[in-house]
């Protein structure tokens, strides 16, 4: 039951359901997040340590650079709360300007960034 809680707890902050938008793209790393929701390292950084805490998200380290992807559902429960998030998040306002940030920050990217 605390793990369905601390599940829930993890989609509870507007940021974090920011973030989870800008995932459904596919794999980030924390500067492209950064960009998208033109927040702070740390503001970033934190949020993914509860999503991933959670069960929301899962990291793989290449170098020195930790890049995000959302995990595949567990359970009954978890997969149709993703079908409902992918569904309505994009019709938000805040979520469709964080995605626009975040496209122009990939189509600009320079290729060294995020890589060793």
């Amino acid at each position: 039951m605390e793990h369905l809680a601390l599940r829930f707890k993890g989609l509870s902050d507007p940021t974090r359901l920011r973030i989870f938008r800008l995932l459904a793209h596919g794999e980030l790393c924390v500067c492209d997040l950064m960009a998208g929701l033109d927040l702070p390292q740390s503001t970033v950084s934190r949020h993914m340590s509860f999503l991933k805490k959670s069960d929301w998200v899962s990291s793989r380290r290449n170098g020195k650079w930790v890049y995000y992807t959302l995990t595949a559902p567990a359970d009954e429960i978890q997969s149709l709360i993703l079908q409902q998030l992918r569904r309505n998040l994009p019709a938000m306002k805040e979520a469709r300007q964080d995605y626009g940030r975040l496209m122009s920050h990939l189509d600009t990217k320079n290729t060294e960034t995020c890589t060793d």
